[in-house]
């Protein structure tokens, strides 16, 4: 496609209408599904989006304009309605916008960590895949479903601004999922067990053993869930938990990424998805957990589904400390954050934080992959647990719950295994834990080593009016928390 030459006609005719900032995208983006339930295809989907968009910065006022013909006259067309809309729009504009300064990247280009494209496999093997493994488990004592699901994404993004940054991108992530159902019909009841693979920034050769063991922890879920088919309910009260990262990825996303988006702290999604509790005037301030709380945005990791090269205003991707030693100590910041706060945040850098999820939208400051650090010579889980006399081993995510300010929260989870005096003693059901966010954090007594850390996540993180999802992924070692507040479920529903 003559992406340079619809991007220079854009461009250039943003600066003829007086922009003084002007920035143009052109994506492609593939996107797959499968479905498989009981080892049989339900549905199958293979889209292609692709468009192209000019925004501009016109008398201190975004304009934006998106469409889907490639041809220099459609190219620049969309930056005159780019400028009219900004035209338009500033009796609306508060203060002007202003951006913050940016290293210029010239002809640049990145790849994800993958190495099988999940479209170079045939549909066939696809399938199979997913249906080998649903009969495995179908073939075992006590399963009577299955319910089986991957997507992945091929997304091609190509940037170019008046600054003279010129980026080209490709990212390939896959979501595989497998869940085990029991049917107790003499109690009415069904139990559920997932596989805890997180998605990942990975292509097909994820689901053929590298960087998970499918074939390991499909052999293991039957056992799993007829366990907890039989499993106790759960006494509410005070626990300690030692949360694996399977976990833990779920409420640092909700609890603390959310929470430490500064567009979002300063009261931009009031309307839709809530404000922060941890506001601009709590920086370096603020005791947002215990000591060993370390948190990172990172949109550099290998394999994170937030990890790029440039972010959707030319910066590139890095790694910036959000909570250090307990203390909230930053934000995740686009451009135009990054400038209009900068007395308060004591820098004027943005931290690559900008995403659109297509050509479509306009980008909005987004998350990094946000994780809580390791200790580099941290504990095991078994050591973990050894240090528990009652506990909770919680594993794998499930239903959650938190305020629109991201301070009140509960959450669930697939896997709840009793800790009687430093041991593991068998399963629990019914099992959902509740705190606010600094209490639940200031009770985190350690964290463990590098070998318990691992990359959870998810697809669909919302965000927005319109509304737009992305990636993220949220890195974790298991953690050992001290007298955190425990609800039976069942009791809670009323049931």
């Amino acid at each position: 496609m003559p992406l340079r030459g619809l991007a220079g006609a854009a461009l250039e005719r943003a600066r003829e209408l007086g922009a003084a900032h002007a920035d143009f995208r052109l994506e492609r983006i593939r996107t797959g599904a499968l479905r498989v339930r009981d080892a049989r295809l339900d549905s199958a989907s293979d889209t292609e989006e692709v468009g192209l968009c000019v925004r501009v910065v016109h008398e201190g006022t975004w304009g934006f304009a998106s469409g889907i013909t490639r041809t220099l006259e459609a190219a620049v067309a969309l930056a005159e309605r780019a400028v009219e809309t900004a035209k338009i729009s500033r009796v609306l504009r508060g203060a002007p916008v202003e951006f913050a300064d940016e290293d210029v990247h010239t002809e640049v280009e990145w790849v994800s960590a993958y190495d099988l494209d999940p479209f170079a496999v045939s549909e066939g093997d696809r399938i199979g895949r997913l249906i080998e493994l649903s009969e495995r488990l179908l073939a075992a004592d006590g399963v009577d479903h299955v319910d089986a699901s991957v997507q992945y994404v091929l997304e091609n993004k190509f940037y170019a601004d008046t600054a003279g940054t010129v980026t080209t991108q490709q990212r390939v992530r896959v979501d595989p999922d497998f869940t085990a159902v029991h049917v107790d019909r003499g109690a009415g009841t069904l139990s559920t067990m997932r596989t805890l693979a997180p998605p990942a920034g990975r292509g097909w050769e994820y689901l053929a053993g590298s960087g998970w063991d499918f074939d390991a922890e499909i052999a293991e879920l039957p056992g799993l869930l007829a366990e907890q088919a039989k499993a106790p309910s759960v006494d509410a009260g005070r626990y300690d938990l030692v949360i694996d990262p399977t976990n833990l990825w779920l409420t640092i996303h909700e609890s603390i990424g959310h929470a430490t988006e500064l567009d979002r702290a300063l009261g931009y999604e009031a309307a839709y998805a809530g404000t922060s509790f941890a506001t601009l005037d709590k920086l370096n301030t603020l005791k947002y957990g215990s000591s060993v709380t370390n948190v990172v945005g990172d949109r550099t990791v290998r394999h994170g589904l937030a990890t790029i090269g440039w972010d959707d205003e030319g910066v590139a991707g890095q790694q910036f400390d959000i909570v250090r030693d307990g203390v909230l100590v930053g934000y995740q910041l686009d451009r135009q954050m990054a400038a209009a706060n900068a007395g308060a945040l004591g820098n004027d850098r943005s931290n690559g934080c900008a995403f659109a999820d297509s050509a479509g939208h306009i980008p909005l400051q987004r998350m990094a992959n946000v994780s809580l650090q390791p200790a580099p010579d941290g504990p095991s889980v078994d050591e973990l647990v050894s240090g528990v006399e009652r506990g909770i081993l919680v594993r794998g995510d499930k239903s959650w719950s938190i305020d629109m300010q991201r301070f009140n929260f509960q959450f669930t989870g697939q896997q709840f295994h009793r800790i009687e005096n430093g041991r593991l003693a068998g399963q629990l059901r019914d099992v959902a834990y509740q705190a606010t966010t600094t209490d639940f954090w200031g009770s985190m007594e350690a964290v463990g080593g590098p070998q318990t850390y691992l990359l959870g996540g998810a697809f669909n993180c919302g965000k927005g009016q319109p509304g737009q999802v992305a990636p993220v992924s949220h890195g974790s070692p298991a953690a050992l928390f001290r007298g955190v507040n425990v609800l039976n479920t069942r009791s809670e529903a009323g049931r």
